[in-house]
């Protein structure tokens, strides 16, 4: 009698450690979580704040300049419902700019032009890079999540469902190609 108690104890303790180990791991998923959100946002901020930098500049011809300032303006004011669309529309914005090798050479040629366009590239090229990890986070968390034992047992708490970043942040080409 004694030993089957003992038996069921430990066996008790034993699903008690794992399911503590398991909401420890998914706690530290959703810090990840938040951390890689961090770093996105910061990204996203980085490249609109350079775009409406090089807009204002004058370094542009004029109906470039309005369409990157009002793009990044609004990338940069836009509520977290509308991020995506306004990072996307940014995105769009660039690749309309920056479509021609020339239009890239013309910006590099101005006064100050060759720093404003390393900055830009350098901004353009970290946003998919910081929306991936952010991403492969959220999977991991959802992976995590769906596990029977995690929805039985509420490990996640109240923390809310993590959603992937979508947005269309490939790089205009010319600004890539003459870095690369």
């Amino acid at each position: 009698m004694t030993a089957t108690l003992i038996w069921i104890l430990v066996a008790l303790v034993a699903i008690g450690l794992y399911l503590s180990w398991t909401a420890g791991r998914l706690d530290r998923l959703h810090a990840r979580i938040d951390a890689t959100r961090a770093a996105l946002d910061a990204q996203l901020l980085r490249r609109a704040s350079v775009a409406q930098e090089l807009a204002t500049s004058g370094v542009l011809d004029p109906a470039a300049s309005i369409v990157l300032y009002e793009s990044a303006h609004a990338a940069r004011q836009a509520e977290e419902e509308q991020r995506e669309v306004a990072e996307s529309d940014l995105s769009q914005a660039l690749r309309a700019v920056f479509a021609e090798p020339q239009q890239v050479e013309g910006v590099r040629e101005a006064p100050g032009g060759e720093s404003a366009a390393h900055e830009l590239t350098e901004a353009v090229r970290r946003v998919p890079m910081a929306r991936r990890f952010h991403n492969d986070a959220v999977g991991a968390a959802r992976r995590l999540r769906e596990h029977r034992k995690v929805r039985w047992f509420r490990l996640a708490g109240h923390a809310p469902f993590p959603m992937a970043f979508e947005m269309d942040d490939e790089p205009p080409a010319a600004l890539v190609d003459r870095a690369a």
